[in-house]
């Protein structure tokens, strides 16, 4: 019995040590992208829609199509709050993220389906259309480039 007990604890422990060395190599320092000069207030060049978003194309896409709301797209993107602090960035881990449309801040959401492929945009998403008082709270902004429509 104390050598099969023995056998246990050792295999718990190895499993133990697998397990917080994944989790040690999976953690990702982000680097720190720069936030936009504009990105404390909207500017006065930004387009507006009725909700309140703001945004502005920095890149001219290529395609011709427009997401739908029920599509799922691939995006690289950053997001900053207003005092500069980036907060996420498929950019920083080096691979972009795909996701359903619907299944985001209602801002991206809207944002999102004004792009074409190729596109590069910055949008200035106000709480309301953001995480609604939930951190990171306030607007937002978010420099998103369209990769895909599947």
């Amino acid at each position: 019995m104390a050598v099969e007990r023995n056998i246990h604890v050792r295999i718990i422990a190895t499993i133990g040590l697998v397990l917080v060395t994944a989790l040690a190599s999976a953690q990702v320092t982000l680097k720190m992208i720069p936030p936009p000069e504009d990105v404390a207030a909207v500017p006065a060049d930004a387009a507006k829609t009725k909700s309140g978003l703001a945004s502005k194309v920095i890149t001219k896409g290529t395609g011709k199509a427009r997401p739908r709301e029920d599509d799922t797209v691939t995006v690289h993107y950053t997001g900053w709050t207003t005092d500069g602090k980036m907060f996420d960035s498929s950019v920083a881990k080096g691979k972009p993220s795909t996701f359903p449309l619907n299944r985001v801040i209602a801002g991206w959401t809207e944002g999102l389906q004004l792009m074409v492929v190729g596109e590069k945009r910055r949008l200035w998403i106000p709480e309301a259309l953001a995480y609604k008082g939930r951190d990171p709270k306030g607007m937002l902004v978010f420099d998103v480039e369209l990769i895909k429509i599947q």
